[in-house]
């Protein structure tokens, strides 16, 4: 019987994660995306808290007249500033079982552009 999408991502998501592992000076960069929104976090899996999060919803990104694509853009930058900021340079790329094409991928070129190293 046919997987469902969200079994499917579910499926790849337990396949990443059980390699993918954040610390202290190298959190995980954990990326969510909705239908109309995508956030991002970075995480310190060692303590299990988050250090710091991004999202479309922020007000200056918000009110922006983008394509979803441009603002995940925007997310990526403004996350790799945050990051860079609080002394963060390099972080572990978890994409959630997400496929890495379309925002996802813009996010992530953003955030290298933006002084990210993964």
């Amino acid at each position: 019987m046919a997987l469902t999408k969200q079994e499917r991502r579910k499926r790849i998501k337990q396949r990443i994660r059980k390699i993918i592992s954040g610390t202290a000076d190298r959190p995980r960069m954990n990326v969510f995306r909705s239908n109309k929104q995508i956030f991002v976090q970075l995480i310190n899996d060692v303590e299990g808290n988050t250090l710091l999060a991004a999202s479309s919803r922020i007000k200056d990104i918000a009110e922006k007249k983008a394509t979803k694509s441009e603002k995940a853009a925007m997310v990526g930058k403004l996350v790799a500033d945050k990051a860079l900021a609080a002394g963060i340079t390099e972080v572990v790329f978890d994409r959630n079982g997400y496929l890495y094409h379309g925002r996802v991928k813009q996010l992530a070129d953003a955030a290298r552009k933006g002084g990210l190293k993964f």
